[in-house]
């Protein structure tokens, strides 16, 4: 089983970036797919999670407006669109897996978000 991130990096205050999480080894149509992301210091929080494709979604107020999940499940990926980023929301962000059903469920390994100028 394998969650790999990718996309993440170094982006200035109001911009962009999208993250991507590709995942095998497992079927992941039975699986819901979340963001989690951890800041220095601070727990891991849920950053948007999606049921299946096409939703339904749930995002963390914060990033209600900014931040899109989405899922592309021939390509076993999901994906997260950031705009409007802000220097709060450096973190490592997390790709998570959890099985519909059993509860069984996976992590990535995370990929560094820095927002500063």
């Amino acid at each position: 089983v394998q969650l790999v991130e990718s996309g993440g990096g170094l982006v200035q205050p109001g911009g962009s970036l999208r993250l991507s999480c590709a995942a095998s080894g497992f079927t992941f149509s039975s699986y819901a797919m979340s963001w989690y992301r951890q800041a220095p210091g601070k727990e891991r929080e849920l950053v948007a999670a999606i049921l299946s494709a096409g939703g339904p979604t749930n995002y963390a107020d914060s990033m209600k407006g900014r931040f899109t999940i989405s899922r592309d499940n021939a390509m076993n990926t999901v994906y997260l669109q950031m705009n409007s980023l802000k220097p709060e929301d450096t973190a490592v962000y997390y790709c998570h897996a959890r099985h519909l059903f059993d509860g069984n469920n996976y992590w990535g390994q995370g990929t560094q978000v820095t927002v500063s100028s």
